[in-house]
């Protein structure tokens, strides 16, 4: 039977002592963030986390679900859209740097207090580029360069049209390249290739160990429901017994990746009104022949095909998974009608509630290129997908690469005064309930990288009452707190220095 439809006769409710003070669902790097923040700011809190598989970050903290990319703007074009009058709008690379900057120091901090073991086993230096051809691209990317050069955050960002010098940055991709077509790259030294799957377990076995934390693997949320006393009860079954439990806290937090919508739909809270999801699946050809993947040491991203939402962005990316060195190209679209990966065939159809139909339909009609495109990348072959790699490696051989089925995301869609009625987001957006107590995390990139601000959100936004005695608790973990490192250079180059040493960035890693 499907676990909507769970009756408490057939799963008998158990009475466990389960009073919490917060409860996180989900256990991924969200949660696991939220968690470590709140351990640190309220020991003698209890916190509950419910994790429906049997281990920490299988979904999209995953590492192979995701590219793994340290998101701090350094390379992604999407960042800096081009204006109706040709000129460039940097304000959201800026603010997504700073906020990797901002995780940066709470990992940093970790480590420093020994919550945190090898740094480098979870973050690894890795060079950024930009990669474009074509002489509509090129110009684009020369001026995002004149736009971003001399700005402290993209500090070292090198910029170049000449094939010999961009052959010493991205060997592989030069080799067989048309020599009469123009191109250009831009190269920051300091990215960051991530292993979030290994951060989120780390986290959450640091967190595992301390008193008056709980976390519970195995246990699906069925229910989540306010009280007439404000708090919030949650059902949850428990998958080892077969049996529903009983759980209550003051605050909820649902941080369960795609899961995340049907959930808050549950808890009836206003603001889960007027809001859908498509969910869309990513699939990467990925690269473990040697002899290939010592030639490419570097994550570089292109410019998105014409018509087609940021979320297509091409780029290849070196990564260091399970103790090996792979390369991964993409992404390239699916879909199921599953939230999660390990989810249902009726999240999307269950999903679809009186107070959205009409902004799913809207957001159908407003996204027509975008299902096109979708269609056309559901139909394409492992010829195919090779072919549009051959962009990026011209000597791409069918043999070295195997497609991958990577990370589940769900496309947040809403009504918004700017966008009208089924607007599409892309990015993540913090939903909270009005009397605080109860707050989501809805969409998808770059939410792992900038984890840290989201949650430092939610703070702001579910505990204001207690934000002035966490202070100089949060200025201790994170340097910067309160202050913008856009507009202090010297708090930047403190920082950037300091967590690069702790994280063992400034390190060649082999």
């Amino acid at each position: 039977m499907d676990p909507l439809f769970i009756s408490k006769e057939e799963h008998p409710m158990q009475q466990t002592n389960t009073t919490s003070d917060v409860i996180l669902i989900g256990a991924g790097i969200v949660s696991a963030t939220l968690a470590t923040l709140l351990k640190k700011l309220e020991p003698e809190w209890r916190i509950t986390i419910f994790e429906k598989l049997d281990s920490a970050g299988q979904e999209s903290s995953n590492e192979w679900n995701n590219a793994g990319t340290g998101h701090a703007a350094l390379c992604e074009l999407n960042y800096t859209p081009e204006q109706p009058d040709g000129s460039l709008k940097t304000s959201r690379a800026v603010e997504i740097n700073e906020q990797f900057q901002i995780s940066r120091q709470l990992w940093a901090h970790l480590v420093e207090q020994g919550d945190l073991q090898s740094p480098e086993e979870f973050i690894r230096p890795l060079p950024h580029i930009s990669f474009v051809y074509g002489e509509e691209h090129v110009e684009f990317l020369r001026k995002r360069f004149d736009a971003l050069d001399g700005h402290p955050q993209f500090e070292g960002m090198e910029f170049s049209e000449d094939p010999e010098r961009i052959k010493e940055w991205i060997p592989l991709m030069m080799e067989g390249r048309d020599s009469d077509e123009p191109i250009a790259a831009t190269k920051v030294d300091h990215g960051t290739d991530i292993n979030f799957g290994e951060l989120t377990r780390q986290m959450l076995a640091n967190l595992e160990k301390q008193d008056n934390v709980d976390i519970r693997y195995n246990h699906s949320v069925e229910n989540v429901a306010q009280r007439s006393d404000g708090t919030w009860e949650v059902t949850v079954k428990n998958l080892n017994q077969e049996s529903l439990e009983e759980h209550t806290a003051s605050f909820a937090f649902i941080g369960a990746g795609g899961g995340a919508l049907p959930l808050l739909q549950k808890t009836g809270i206003p603001e889960s009104r007027h809001i859908g999801g498509f969910p869309i699946s990513g699939e990467f050809l990925v690269c473990d022949n040697p002899e290939v993947v010592q030639k490419h040491h570097s994550k570089v991203y292109g410019k998105e095909p014409a018509g087609t939402p940021p979320m297509t962005v091409p780029h290849l990316d070196r990564r260091h998974i399970e103790g090996r060195d792979t390369l991964l190209y993409g992404p390239f679209a699916g879909f199921t009608p599953k939230f999660l990966k390990q989810g249902s065939p009726l999240d999307l159809f269950g999903s679809v509630k009186p107070s959205n139909v009409l902004t799913l339909l809207a957001a159908g009609a407003k996204n027509t290129p975008l299902l096109k495109y979708l269609a056309q990348q559901l139909t394409q072959s492992k010829e195919d997908r090779i072919k549009e790699l051959r962009n990026f490696v011209p000597n791409a051989s069918n043999d070295d690469w195997n497609l991958l089925v990577a990370g589940q995301r769900v496309q947040l869609i809403e009504d918004t005064e700017e966008g009208g009625r089924g607007a599409l987001q892309f990015g993540t957006k913090l939903i909270h309930a009005q009397d605080r107590t109860m707050a989501a995390l809805l969409g998808e990139s770059p939410g792992a990288s900038v984890s840290v601000s989201i949650m430092l959100e939610v703070l702001n936004k579910c505990f204001p009452d207690h934000l002035e005695a966490w202070e100089p608790k949060l200025k201790e973990i994170i340097p910067s707190y309160g202050r913008s490192l856009e507009d202090n250079p010297e708090l930047l180059e403190m920082v950037h220095d300091s967590t690069s040493r702790t994280l063992r960035l400034t390190e060649a890693v082999t």
